[in-house]
């Protein structure tokens, strides 16, 4: 796991390896503290004999107190290729909540709470609509390429900017 601290938010990326968005669970408590946990996956089905067992997927929960009060509601989290990235904006007080991700894929994860930027969508819905509106707006030269349904496209945005 590691936690990385800006002027506005606290980020934490904790690898998470053979999970399903459904599966990941994140807590923000009263007390500052944050709450990584997962679900313990099946085992192999069938007459499969395990050869190497480096990791497991699942089984997984990590309590660390965050050192900054934060925001849960505005939390924005992604999970993919294996690792849950969470980005808490800092705030005056903590604000507690259980945070899920929503499955943009079988794989895939985010649920968008603006993490203390000006854009105030509060819903991943209503993000990805400002961005459709937004992209409809914009000249053909400046569109965004088209992502996977449901998923953000940040680094298409990045390199029209």
């Amino acid at each position: 796991m590691k936690l990385y601290r800006s002027p506005e938010r606290l980020t934490v990326a904790a690898p998470m390896p053979g999970l399903e968005p459904p599966d990941i669970g994140v807590e923000v408590t009263d007390d500052g503290r944050l709450i990584l946990s997962a679900a313990a996956r099946g085992a192999f089905k069938g007459d499969k004999e395990v050869l190497l067992d480096e990791w497991r997927a699942g089984g997984y929960r990590r309590e660390l107190a965050l050192p900054a009060p934060v925001d849960a509601d505005l939390a924005n989290l992604t999970y993919g290729n294996g690792v849950l990235v969470v980005a808490l904006p800092i705030a005056a007080r903590t604000r507690p909540g259980r945070l899920a991700l929503e499955a943009v894929g079988r794989v895939w994860g985010e649920r968008v709470g603006s993490a203390g930027h000006p854009v105030r969508p509060r819903t991943t819905e209503a993000h990805l609509a400002a961005l459709a509106a937004a992209d409809s707006r914009a000249s053909p030269a400046r569109r965004r390429s088209p992502a996977p349904p449901g998923r953000l496209d940040v680094g298409a945005e990045a390199e029209g900017a």
